[in-house]
């Protein structure tokens, strides 16, 4: 049986697993990427947030299992593919690694394989590392744990290891990202009932985000 570029094309459009190998191959390519099934359920629970059927997601991984990768950099892609008028905000503890996750999801779309699959979809002139907008006025905004927001809203707000891991024996450290959480960045919602919060983290401590997320309950947590 042939599989030809075209037949490859449709799996990446249409399935994020597929499309998260695609990412890491393309950002290691030295490396060599085992499929797990823990990747398929990560690839399956986004496609249903990107859907709306998920609206709050919860996925608690321990480190160096590719979860920056397929929620911070695959993902936005992968949704901004399919509408280039979303509008996604990501954050992580540090600047450094917030940064890093937006370099490489812009460096994905910005590929020739990403702009074969969404012709549709382009970056505008603005492409800063940490705001970068497609010509439809989407965009992934990044920032840090307690960083800026002013003026920001989004569709799907996504939050990669919020707390460092020799901080979670902090009360003050804890408490001051969990109000952070429930004073400014859940209101950057657009739409607080359909919009999106995943939060995938490794945990660290009962009452760290994990173990404080209280939202309203929209039907989906």
């Amino acid at each position: 049986m042939n599989f030809d570029l075209s037949d490859l094309d449709a799996v990446l459009r249409e399935d994020l697993y597929s499309f998260i190998r695609k990412t890491y191959q393309t950002l290691e390519p030295m490396q060599q990427l085992l499929g797990n099934w823990h990747l398929e359920a990560i690839a399956r629970h986004l496609e249903r947030c990107m859907t709306g059927e998920i609206r709050r997601l919860i996925i608690t991984l321990p480190p160096r299992s590719l979860k920056s990768i397929s929620a911070s950099v695959a993902f936005p892609a992968y949704v901004l593919g399919h509408d280039p008028t979303k509008k996604i905000l990501c954050v992580s503890y540090s600047a450094d690694l917030a940064v890093k996750n937006a370099r490489e999801c812009r460096s994905i779309m910005q590929s020739d394989w990403y702009r074969r699959l969404f012709p549709h979809t382009r970056l505008g002139s603005r492409a800063a590392e940490h705001d970068f907008h497609t010509t439809q006025r989407g965009y992934r905004y990044t920032t840090s744990v307690c960083g800026t927001l002013t003026g920001r809203g989004g569709n799907i707000i996504i939050i990669d290891d919020p707390m460092k891991a020799e901080e979670a024996m902090s009360d003050v450290r804890r408490k001051s990202i969990n109000e952070w959480f429930d004073n400014t960045l859940y209101s950057r919602l657009d739409n607080k009932k359909s919009d999106v919060i995943i939060l995938i983290m490794q945990r660290l401590h009962m009452d760290d985000m994990v173990g404080q997320w209280q939202l309203p309950n929209t039907g989906n947590k």
